[in-house]
C-alpha cells in the first residue's frame, strides 16, 4: 500500500480526461469547479492531514458523478411516480428533464372503458348484434345453439340485451284531430320529424302536453301488457306470452374470448412502463444549494465507505520498531451505510412533503385556519 500514490493534498479536474467513470457531467461548469472542491472537503473530513488518505481524486470524483446520479435518480423516480398515470402511453422518444407535466385523465379513461364495455356505452369489446326466428306457439329457444350455428365457440357467446321493447311511444301517439279539417296540421313535416311528433295546429301546444301523453301510452304498455316479457338463463330464451305467429327477435351479445383481449398499439414508441419514462441525468448547473449540500454529504458517505473497503484489505499493518496497529475499516463501513441510509431517508421524505397530495392538504389546512382567523373579526356597522 505504501508505493501506490495517495491524496496529495490538492487536485485539478480535467474534462475528457477520463477522471469520472461514465463523463456524465464533466462538461458542466459547475460541476468542473466543485469537483476539486468535494474532494478538498471529503479529504479534510477524512482526516488530512493530520491522517494519510489511502484515496486518490479520481476515486473521490467517482464518488461525486455517483452521488449526483443518485440524486437524479431519486427524484425523477418521486417525479414518475407522481405522474405515471398521466405519462404512460405519452411518447418516449422527448426528454423530460425540465418539463412541468400537466396531469390528464387519458390513462384514467383507458383503464376505465373496460366498465363501459360491460354496461354498453362503449369501451374496447366489440357488440355484436343477431336475430332468431319466433314460431307460432314455441316458447323457448337456445341460443347457444345458434351461436354454434353461426360460426362462434361453444360458450363463448354471452347476451347483452333482447329487444323485446315495442316501438317508441312517440311513433304511437294518434292524434285524434289530424286530418279532420278543423285546422291541425303537421307543420313538422318540412323538417321530417313528422313520423316523430303528432300534428299541431297554430296554437304551440307546452312541450309538457307531448310529454304527459307519451307518459300515459308507456304506463299503458307497463300496466296492461305487463305480461310481454322474456326470461334468460345460460343462453336458454322463454318467451313471454308464447307467440301467436311467426315473428323475429333481435339481440345485441359479446364473445367472452373478446374479454381476455390484449389492447395494444403499435404506432410510434410510446411508454409502457416505468423504465421507458424518458428522463435523463440531472444537469447539475440547476441543482440548487439544498440539492447540492445533499449530495456533498452522500459523496462523502461514500468516499467514507470506499476508504473503508481500501482499509480492509489491510487490516494491520507494521509501524517502524515492529509494532502493529489495526485500521478502522469496519467503522467507515458501519458509518457510511447509516448516513447512506439516512440521507436517502431525509431526501424521499422532503420529496413526499412536496409531493402534489401533501400540498393540497397544506393548501387546505392553511384556508380552513384563514376563516377561522377571520371569523375573530367584529364585522362593520354601517349606518345610513
Amino acid at each position: 500500500m505504501a508505493d501506490i500514490a495517495i491524496w496529495p493534498g490538492s487536485s485539478s479536474f480535467q474534462s475528457g480526461s477520463g477522471d469520472t467513470p461514465f463523463g456524465f457531467y464533466d462538461g458542466d461548469v459547475d460541476f468542473q469547479r466543485d469537483a476539486d472542491k468535494v474532494t478538498v472537503f471529503c479529504a479534510r473530513r477524512l482526516g488530512y492531514p493530520i491522517t494519510d488518505t489511502e484515496l486518490q481524486e479520481l476515486n473521490i470524483y467517482a464518488c461525486f458523478e455517483e452521488a449526483i446520479t443518485t440524486y437524479g435518480n431519486e427524484v425523477y423516480l418521486w417525479k414518475l411516480q407522481e405522474n405515471y398515470l398521466s405519462l404512460e402511453g405519452a411518447p418516449s422518444d422527448q426528454n423530460l428533464n425540465g418539463q412541468l407535466i400537466t396531469p390528464n385523465q387519458g390513462t384514467v379513461i383507458r383503464i376505465a372503458e373496460q366498465y363501459g364495455s360491460e354496461a354498453g356505452t362503449g369501451g374496447n369489446i366489440e357488440y355484436r348484434t343477431g336475430s332468431i326466428a319466433l314460431t307460432q306457439s314455441v316458447q323457448n329457444y337456445d341460443l347457444e345453439a345458434w351461436a354454434v350455428n353461426n360460426g362462434l365457440t361453444e360458450g363463448d357467446l354471452e347476451i347483452k340485451r333482447i329487444f323485446y321493447e315495442p316501438s317508441p311511444a312517440i311513433v304511437r301517439f294518434f292524434d285524434p284531430y289530424a286530418g279532420t279539417g278543423t285546422g291541425v296540421q303537421t307543420l313538422l313535416e318540412s323538417f321530417g320529424f313528422g313520423n316523430f311528433s303528432p300534428g299541431i295546429n297554430f296554437l304551440l301546444m307546452p312541450i309538457s302536453y307531448d310529454v304527459q301523453k307519451l307518459q300515459a301510452i308507456e304506463l299503458n304498455d307497463q300496466v296492461r301488457k305487463s305480461n310481454y316479457t322474456f326470461q334468460l338463463r345460460n343462453n336458454k330464451l322463454k318467451i313471454f306470452p308464447i307467440p301467436i305467429k311467426d315473428e323475429t327477435l333481435h339481440f345485441e351479445y359479446i364473445k367472452k374470448s373478446d374479454r381476455s383481449q390484449v389492447i395494444t398499439q403499435t404506432s410510434g414508441s410510446v411508454i409502457t412502463n416505468p423504465s421507458e419514462v424518458p428522463y435523463d441525468n440531472p444537469t447539475y448547473a440547476n441543482i440548487n444549494s439544498i440539492g447540492r449540500q445533499w449530495i456533498f454529504k452522500y459523496t462523502l458517505a461514500l468516499v467514507r465507505e470506499t476508504l473503508g473497503l481500501i482499509r480492509g484489505k489491510h487490516q494491520q499493518i507494521v509501524l517502524p520498531g515492529g509494532d502493529t496497529t489495526t485500521l478502522n475499516h469496519a467503522d467507515l463501513l458501519s458509518l457510511a451505510k447509516d448516513e447512506k441510509y439516512k440521507l436517502l431517508e431525509e431526501l424521499r421524505d422532503m420529496l413526499e412533503r412536496t409531493s402534489r397530495n401533501k400540498q393540497l392538504e397544506k393548501k387546505s389546512t392553511e384556508s380552513d385556519m384563514l376563516r377561522k382567523e377571520l371569523s375573530n373579526i367584529p364585522l362593520t356597522i354601517y349606518v345610513k
